[in-house]
């Protein structure tokens, strides 16, 4: 079948999250290379990533810092600074293209809202905070689907985890786009598993020729 919706995930994908994380670096009151540095190193390590706080902050409480942090007007929510810059001209013209756009990712409350509010020409929108599943579990790719109204080889998902976007994707039948950059693609384009992905790109401005590639195929 040919591939008619792409679905893209967040997080260094379409949003460049290094702010966000040095945000937390500054909240903790931890040097930002210090943070980054053992950010980078619990993802080697294969751990969820939350436990880097409690390197620096033991039984660190994520739901409480950051309601402290909104309260002091600190929002640590990613904003249009922060789309990479090759996002939002690859939605538009794979939109023109022809392409069913999605975005669907691990992300917290409001996510959602404010990624409507990029305008990036995606037909549907949702999180696993929004869904109530997330990934990598069967069920949020099984939402995916369900969103893309297709069967799940005419998907293609893009995203930038083995773990989390590529391996899943592929075992709930799509095709998959390993993008390789931020701190987990560091890490996983090492591992074996990476040559699972139907493709690996640098960046999103060979998408559309890459998908054509695919599609043809």
């Amino acid at each position: 079948m040919a591939i008619t919706v792409v679905v893209f995930d967040v997080g260094e994908t379409l949003i460049d999250e290094q702010r966000m994380w040095r945000g937390w670096a500054g909240y903790l009151g931890v040097p930002a290379d210090e943070f980054l540095a053992a950010f980078q190193d619990v993802i080697a390590r294969g751990e969820d990533h939350r436990r880097v706080f409690d390197r620096f902050r033991p039984g660190f409480d994520m739901a409480t810092a950051r309601r402290e942090r909104a309260a002091h007007g600190d929002n640590d929510m990613f904003g249009a600074q922060d789309l990479y810059p090759d996002a939002a001209p690859c939605l538009r013209q794979l939109h023109v293209a022809g392409y069913r756009i999605g975005i669907a990712g691990n992300q917290p409350e409001g996510a959602v809202e404010v990624l409507k509010a990029f305008d990036l020409s995606a037909d549907f929108i949702a999180s696993s905070t929004s869904l109530g599943v997330a990934k990598p579990t069967p069920k949020f790719f099984a939402k995916v689907v369900e969103m893309a109204a297709v069967n799940a080889r005419e998907i293609a998902y893009v995203g930038d985890r083995l773990d989390n976007d590529i391996l899943p994707a592929r075992d709930a039948g799509m095709a998959t786009v390993f993008l390789l950059r931020g701190p987990w693609a560091t890490v996983h384009v090492k591992k074996s598993e990476a040559r699972l992905a139907d493709a690996t790109l640098n960046g999103l401005a060979d998408l559309p020729d890459v998908l054509s590639r695919l599609r043809a195929r």
